[in-house]
């Protein structure tokens, strides 16, 4: 087994295990931090970390340093359900309606993009539970495709972490931020917020947001929890007032049924990816898998809660809003929800925009706690720099992925037009749900013998993958734009850095300096993955 920490470790039997006391663990750890230059400081919290069981030591089996299972069936769920239902819902649920052309077939779409979404979470439940790594895709196109070949076979798994670190997560983080901005000031501003104070308040979003998980993955998910019950309660206003609108007899939009319906597959193909958008994040439990307890049993159980739940939500939600308003109200509405709640609610209207105020914090949240996750994988994979794959030592979290994830985030809110720049990422995202999909099925055949507590259909992997290419090149070939290119340059210039330092790994001086650097002033330390401490 590879040498986690450099001091000439060795796999141990079980009688050298049982020998290995707190002492020689202090002796473990203090020649670590010889060899790479800690502090007297940072020594002494690695002491005390051992002394107060912080460090998961399993002494059965090998010495390592990692992050621990706090989340619960619970906490898996609000992650799933908190990230997926954001702002969109809230503020602009139109464009399915708008591609689709009727009520009916929006419903229709609404509920196809659920099934879609289901049926991908179910593929990467099968990927999670064998491969316990966390990263979602980044773990799986590594373990599939890596083997294949040594330098060609990583490729898939680093332009996705290259993306993604530097765009994809940092973007989708501060999008929501600036919605919750927006919400957050509005009130105080009669005339309309300036950008730059609602730009002040996202930024201020997102550096107490990568506080609290750079503070503690248990403070973490009860934020999480706790906001997603608030905007599942708000969801439940909603739809108990459309409710009682239909009992009053108020049924005449609903009843236009199929009217105006669109035929052409390529704008019902954008009505689908318009309504995907909003079902984004079903796949956010996977890239937190080893801090899950049981993931055997509860990925796959969160996952068949989650997305079934968020979409009945939305289903509800949008015959609530069109019990109220009408399809041509509801395509003109700047924040549909708020228009519904003055319409219903009356004095009590103030709840609606409340609620998108707690909603998009809670689902930045779980933005954040995702997002950093990739980083951490990629770099204790050696796809990024190593001490982004480092870890609390008392805390437990991975505090330089998440701060460098904040920063990344914050410089893309006060850039510009963040907004444009997801709309031509995003086709980036569904190629590698596509990916990640092959990936599957070539694992079917490559690893034939591994353990899959769950296991899919193989048809359903099949049909997410032709879903995924369609989606990819359905925006390009209906609205061709230079910016694709410009994104498609970005994605593949990352094997610029691929090549020197991945192949032939080469290594930056200063980058020794900048790991002493975080050591010293965040108290961290490497962590590796192993198969049998994680599970």
């Amino acid at each position: 087994m590879k040498d986690p920490l450099g001091i000439g470790y060795k796999k141990a039997n079980n009688q050298d295990m049982a020998d290995f006391s707190k002492d020689d663990t202090k002796k473990l750890f203090e020649s670590f931090a010889g060899l790479n230059g800690l502090s007297n400081g940072v020594i002494g919290d690695v002491k005390d970390a051992v002394n107060n069981n912080s460090v998961l030591i399993d002494q059965e089996k090998d010495k390592c340093v990692a992050l621990k299972k706090r989340m619960g069936l619970m906490s898996g769920v609000a992650l799933i359900v908190g990230t997926m239902i954001g702002s969109g819902i809230f503020i602009s649920p139109k464009g399915v309606l708008m591609s689709t052309g009727s009520v009916g077939l929006s419903f229709v779409v609404w509920l196809g993009c659920g099934v879609l979404a289901l049926m991908g979470a179910l593929s990467y439940a099968e990927l999670g539970t064998m491969i316990t790594k966390s990263g979602a895709e980044y773990a799986y196109l590594k373990d599939a495709f890596g083997p294949l070949h040594k330098n060609l076979g990583p490729v898939p798994a680093f332009l996705f972490a290259w993306t993604s670190v530097l765009i994809l997560k940092p973007a989708l983080f501060g999008v929501v931020a600036m919605s919750f901005g927006l919400y957050a000031v509005e009130p105080f501003f009669p005339c309309g917020p300036s950008s730059t104070a609602v730009k002040l308040v996202a930024i201020v979003c997102l550096l107490t947001i990568s506080f609290i998980n750079c503070y503690s993955v248990k403070l973490a998910t009860k934020v999480q929890n706790f906001f997603t019950i608030t905007k599942l309660i708000a969801i439940v206003v909603i739809v108990v007032g459309g409710a009682v609108m239909i009992a009053r007899g108020e049924t005449e939009y609903l009843q236009s049924g199929f009217e105006g319906s669109q035929t052409s597959p390529s704008i019902i193909a954008l009505a689908f990816y318009d309504g995907l958008w909003a079902y984004d994040g079903w796949n956010n439990l996977n890239y937190v898998t080893e801090e899950l307890k049981d993931p055997y049993k509860n990925l796959p159980r969160a996952i068949m809660i989650g997305i079934p739940l968020v979409t009945v939500c939305y289903i509800l939600t949008n015959v609530s809003y069109l019990t109220v308003l009408s399809p041509a109200e509801l395509l003109s509405a700047s924040a549909v929800a708020t228009t519904w709640g003055h319409r219903v609610l009356g004095v009590m209207a103030f709840i609606i925009p409340l609620s998108v105020v707690f909603s998009t914090f809670g689902a930045a949240n779980g933005s954040c706690f995702t997002g950093g996750r990739v980083m951490f994988v990629a770099a204790r994979e050696g796809h990024l720099p190593e001490v982004l794959s480092f870890v609390h030592t008392r805390q437990f979290t991975p505090l330089p992925s998440l701060v460098v994830s904040t920063l990344l985030a914050c410089i893309l809110v006060l850039m510009g037009d963040i907004f444009a720049l997801i709309d031509f990422f995003s086709f980036a995202a569904w190629m590698f749900y596509g990916l990640t999909m092959a990936a599957l099925i070539v694992m079917r055949y490559t690893q034939k013998d591994a353990y899959r507590p769950y296991k899919v259909p193989i048809i359903i992997p099949i049909i997410v993958l032709l879903c995924s290419f369609y989606l990819v090149l359905a925006p390009i070939l209906q609205n061709p734009r230079i910016e694709f290119l410009y994104a498609s340059i970005f994605m593949f210039s990352g094997l610029i850095f691929y090549v020197p330092f991945v192949v032939y790994k080469k290594e930056l001086s200063f980058m020794r300096h900048v790991t002493y650097l975080f050591q010293m002033v965040f108290c961290v330390a490497p962590s590796r993955y192993d198969r049998d401490i994680v599970e």
